[in-house]
């Protein structure tokens, strides 16, 4: 048997453009001699669809889509993912399915299982778990088909009670397939390959992977599908961070060779991400271009790159915006780095701006010494020079704050903190270094000035962001422990890290918490973002 994977991109609720994508897909399939094509999980209406899921109208928006489908299935069988209707009282109203459709119409529907509520994943609000299991019987195979999670469980901490493949064993499969929506972080890929790894061991037959690619707001997917054989090795790999389409015949898998895997750093699969959450960000959401604020400083300068390798360097606009307590060499970093990407530029100092400003509160500031309002209304000064360009010429604004200034709360609400997406939010300023040295390693884009410089704000005379902050080698390790592992107050200290320092450190992640519920979406690259996967409360008294 044939099997094509069809590795695409889709777009949340946009039915006519996933539909029309999935039959292009399975025509192409079908030309080539393809028995079968498999789509990614819930790839008729987009994966999360979240709350549009409790819209009659949506699910039956999806139904007309999968028997659309189904009708240019002749000569060829489908599998695709789309909500179905849960035809019992009992539970809830719908389940996330995998539909296999051949001879023009639905053969069969195969729901998940296991219904991830952890992190990002809110699934149990929505599906109810399947409780029954069922394999296909096509073209001489027996398959195991299941839903993304299904094979997760897997591990030595189990969080289920039911696992699908040995529910469907007894049944005797020789192929699993499975359909997914896997969201990217850095750790993802070498994860999800032993995971997979451990259910052929285990099971003893073949697996065929099928996962999406492309970004949903916050939530990036890196594709990567394959398959593996009975050993454990991946003998088709498909790309990571595009589309792709292969096929692979059944047949020749026990004798395929290993396949070449990509050579790919942690800094490459972060810069790749960030490039594809940007980019889908924009055409998903019918916007072409961006402005940001290009201060010389080094966030602010890898968004630059970021956005120009994303979007085109003629849909970048950065503006210089110089105050009284800007360096030279900040401005002059800047002009660098325009001119090395080719990127057009305003500079608009803010100074009369801000003179006008503190005349205007003169009467309630009543001559009290410089203090963090002045630095405050500089940042929202530039603001309000970014979104009145934004506003008149149809711009949207890239957040440029890191992970380690939003744990920490040091950034200004409603100034540098606002943007309509967050590029390095989940990324610690620490890799932010790491990551402009990788983009450098074949020549300078980012002047190395900006690298090598003590990172400031420029709000006060001869300011230093280790004035207000632990330096950031330090301080990126302390939250890394506690954001992403987890590790409380005396873990953290029986690592050796300073009683006094830790105490202040997450003091502030934890008093900051209604900063960051203001921020703008945040690209997730790590294994714990900030956003709809930590959830926390805003009045929380814990440690704060």
């Amino acid at each position: 048997m044939k099997i094509a994977l069809a590795q695409l991109n889709y777009h949340i609720g946009n039915f006519d453009s996933n539909v029309s994508k999935i039959k292009a897909h399975i025509q192409q399939a079908k030309t080539a001699g393809a028995d079968l094509v498999v789509f990614a999980e819930l790839s008729v209406c987009g994966y999360p669809p979240r709350d549009f899921l409790e819209f009659d109208d949506f699910i039956q928006r999806c139904t007309h889509a999968v028997t659309e489908i189904a009708h240019v299935c002749d000569g060829i069988a489908a599998i695709v993912g789309a909500p179905s209707v849960n035809p019992k009282v009992e539970g809830k109203n719908l389940f996330n399915s995998a539909y296999f459709l051949a001879d023009g119409k639905v053969q069969s529907l195969h729901h998940k299982a296991l219904l991830p509520t952890y992190d990002v994943f809110d699934e149990y609000r929505y599906f109810e778990p399947a409780k029954e299991f069922k394999i296909i019987s096509y073209k001489g195979h027996r398959i195991a088909l299941t839903v993304c999670e299904d094979l997760w469980d897997i591990e030595d901490d189990l969080m289920y009670t039911v696992w699908p493949m040995e529910e469907l064993m007894p049944q005797q499969p020789d192929l699993m397939i499975n359909i997914a929506a896997s969201p990217f972080n850095y750790t993802h890929a070498a994860m999800r390959k032993r995971v997979m790894q451990r259910n052929v061991e285990k099971y003893k037959m073949p697996l065929v992977y099928l996962q999406q690619v492309g970004a949903q707001t916050e939530l990036i997917f890196d594709g990567g599908s394959m398959v593996m054989n009975t050993q454990g090795e991946v003998v088709e790999q498909l790309d990571f961070f595009r589309e792709d389409f292969r096929i692979v015949d059944t047949a020749m898998i026990a004798s395929m060779p290993r396949a070449a895997e990509p050579e790919s750093s942690e800094m490459q699969r972060i810069h790749d991400a960030l490039v594809l959450g940007i980019r889908d960000y924009f055409g998903k959401m019918g916007f072409q271009k961006a402005i940001l604020g290009l201060s010389g400083g080094i966030d602010s300068s890898l968004v630059l790159v970021l956005a120009a390798r994303a979007l085109g360097k003629e849909n970048v606009l950065p503006v210089l915006m110089p105050s009284e307590f800007s360096t030279s060499h900040s401005v002059d970093d800047s002009v660098v780095l325009c001119q090395n990407l080719g990127c057009a530029y305003d500079t608009i100092p803010i100074k009369r701006g801000y003179d006008a400003v503190l005349t205007m509160l003169e009467p309630q500031f009543r001559d009290t010494p410089f203090s963090t309002a002045e630095e405050n209304i500089q940042a929202r000064l530039r603001a309000i020079v970014l979104m009145g360009i934004a506003n008149k010429h149809g711009y949207i604004l890239l957040n440029t704050t890191n992970k380690s200034e939003a744990a920490v709360g040091y950034g200004t609400l409603y100034g540098d903190m606002c943007g309509g997406i967050a590029v390095l939010g989940d990324v610690y300023k620490t890799k932010i270094f790491d990551l402009c040295k990788w983009i450098n390693r074949d020549g300078e884009i980012i002047p190395h000035n900006v690298i090598v410089k003590p990172p400031s704000a420029e709000l006060r005379p001869n300011q230093k962001d280790s004035d207000s902050l632990p330096d950031y080698s330090i301080l990126d390790q302390v939250l890394f422990q506690y954001i992403e592992k987890r590790q409380g107050p005396h873990e953290l200290i029986a690592m050796g890290f300073d009683e006094k320092l830790v105490t202040r450190v997450l003091k502030m992640v934890n008093s900051n918490e209604w900063k960051r519920a203001q921020t703008p979406p945040i690209l997730r690259v790590s294994p714990k973002a900030f956003g709809s996967g930590r959830r926390m409360p805003i009045v929380g008294k814990y440690l704060s």
